[in-house]
């Protein structure tokens, strides 16, 4: 097809062309009213008259020049100065995203770092290590970075810069494909230590963050996973964090787990909702490894990757954790009632004698003391402790026996238990139950009762304030220990509301994607 043009003589062109438009078009035309229809419009003289106009608009906009028109060279540029580099860049409200710092030895301005996606990396002509000698023509070599951020956060549009390229040769960055889950909170205006607030990187718990740069051994460039703006903010490296975290870990972060501090103590109820033995309810319980609490494990974050239960997969291991009182085993029971098919509990193990109404294998597994020793020995406990002179025990092949009959196994245990369960065989997912405020359970559990093992009966007794106030600082302890092990927090207010929340977070746990820590999946 000849080429279009609105230059002069050219108008016999364009006519013919459109005219014979229609015959090339008529072996797709299905009637001859479509047909005629076609070589009436492009007969119109209109038509010819807008198609040349818009020939004509073209060619002029396709005539003109759109490249950038660069500032002009300052002419006051020391002749020796034969490596200054004069950069312009255009700043909206977002920040520069560069770091800057003095050199203690030279004084000199120096760039400390580059924040990855921000307007300095985009720009691709600021690096680490250039020297700032001017900004906007203000000249910078007396002045302290805080002066020089001050300038930069009041400018607005075009900066010029003014700059000695370093020396120092930088290493291309890979985009960062690592994201990890913060188990602290971070507000970086809070942080004495970082080198730049504004360009801090705020998190909370729980967060995902992706992470940009670890060039800095100190300071990480991460983002929001998912946040669409690709401008990166620090944030305190693994290494950095833990080590200050350990320097002021409080005191009772090392000592183990106490949630009764009662003389008379019995031996929690967390085996089968259908035992009789009510004669427990307190917390005699021991890991395996309680006594060894790993004091270096300081929460700082995880390393995790997406993860989606395949059909033909074991259904992951839920763990529930929470204080005694607060519900814990109305909810496992209302879930087991619900669909009896699909969630199973273990069977746990003793050393007691069988009574003439139970059976082997359905209340309790029996085994004698001497074998239950060797399996403590042997580590196949998950928990295990003394109630009486008898051992009480949940063993892990108790917990294998429910996945392997594609059931969701219901487990609670003492958080301390929790780390040990985390392996890619069960991976885990931990429900932590929490009590709301002592006035609602004043208000809400005042006609509640508790299993006590106060006296011989085990009977079920009302609740008092001291077992509210027990119930709250044991939640409260709870969750400031082992939280970043928690994956949902559900608060038990009304056992109803409670109980569809759980149920919801079931739902999804089998059908969407989570975040799981690598290890899980890359053993």
């Amino acid at each position: 097809m000849p080429a279009l043009s609105t230059g002069s003589g050219s108008d016999t062109g364009l006519y013919e062309l459109l005219a014979a438009l229609p015959a090339q078009l008529q072996p797709h035309v299905d009637s001859q009213e479509d047909l005629t229809f076609l070589w009436d419009m492009f007969g119109e003289k209109s038509l010819h008259s807008l198609v040349k106009a818009l020939l004509s608009v073209h060619d002029t906009v396709a005539q003109k020049n759109y490249d950038p028109v660069l500032p002009p060279m300052p002419e006051d540029i020391d002749d020796e100065e034969d490596s200054v580099k004069i950069i312009r860049l255009v700043k909206n409200r977002e920040p520069l995203g560069a770091t800057i710092k003095k050199d203690e030895q030279t004084g000199a301005i120096i760039v400390a770092r580059i924040m990855r996606g921000g307007a300095a990396d985009r720009s691709g002509l600021i690096h680490v290590g250039d020297e700032l000698r001017e900004v906007n023509g203000i000249p910078v070599e007396d002045k302290r970075p805080e002066e020089i951020i001050q300038i930069l956060a009041q400018s607005q549009g075009a900066i010029t810069f003014k700059i000695i390229p370093g020396s120092k040769e930088e290493t291309p960055s890979k985009e960062g494909k690592m994201f990890i889950k913060a188990l602290f909170d971070y507000n970086p205006n809070e942080d004495k230590a970082i080198p730049c607030k504004e360009a801090g990187l705020s998190f909370k718990k729980g967060d995902i963050l992706q992470i940009m740069s670890q060039d800095d051994a100190t300071w990480w460039q991460a983002k929001h996973e998912a946040d669409a703006n690709p401008r990166a903010g620090l944030i305190p490296s693994k290494h950095f964090q833990e080590r200050r975290l350990a320097l002021r870990r409080p005191e009772i972060l090392v000592q183990p787990l106490k949630v009764s501090n009662r003389k008379s103590s019995g031996f929690r109820k967390s085996f089968r909702l259908s035992r009789k033995d009510k004669k427990t309810n307190k917390s005699m319980y021991e890991c395996k490894k309680s006594d060894q609490y790993d004091t270096a494990d300081v929460p700082t974050y995880e390393e995790v990757t997406p993860y989606r239960r395949q059909t033909n997969e074991k259904y992951r291991l839920v763990v529930l954790v929470g204080p005694v009182g607060v519900g814990l085993n109305e909810l496992k029971r209302k879930l087991l009632i619900s669909d009896t098919q699909h969630y199973g509990v273990t069977v746990p193990h003793t050393t007691r004698a069988r009574r003439s109404q139970e059976s082997d294998g359905v209340e309790y597994i029996f085994i004698s003391k001497h074998l239950f020793e060797t399996d403590v020995q042997n580590n196949k406990f998950i928990e295990y402790g003394e109630y009486k002179n008898n051992y009480y025990g949940t063993s892990i092949d108790s917990v294998r026996s429910v996945l392997a009959k594609n059931k969701v196994c219901l487990l609670d245990v003492q958080p301390h238990t929790v780390k040990h369960l985390r392996t890619l065989e069960f991976k885990p997912y931990v429900i932590f139950i929490k009590p709301p405020s002592i006035e609602r359970l004043r208000e809400t559990r005042k006609n509640a009762k508790i299993i006590s093992s106060r006296d011989d009966q085990g009977a079920a007794k009302p609740f008092t304030e001291e077992d509210f106030q027990e119930m709250i600082k044991s939640a409260q302890i709870m969750e400031s220990q082992y939280g970043h092990l928690f994956d949902k927090i559900i608060i038990n207010d009304d056992l109803t509301v409670a109980f569809n929340e759980l149920k919801t977070t079931f739902d999804k746990l089998e059908t969407e994607t989570h975040w799981v820590p690598v290890s899980w999946l890359h053993s």
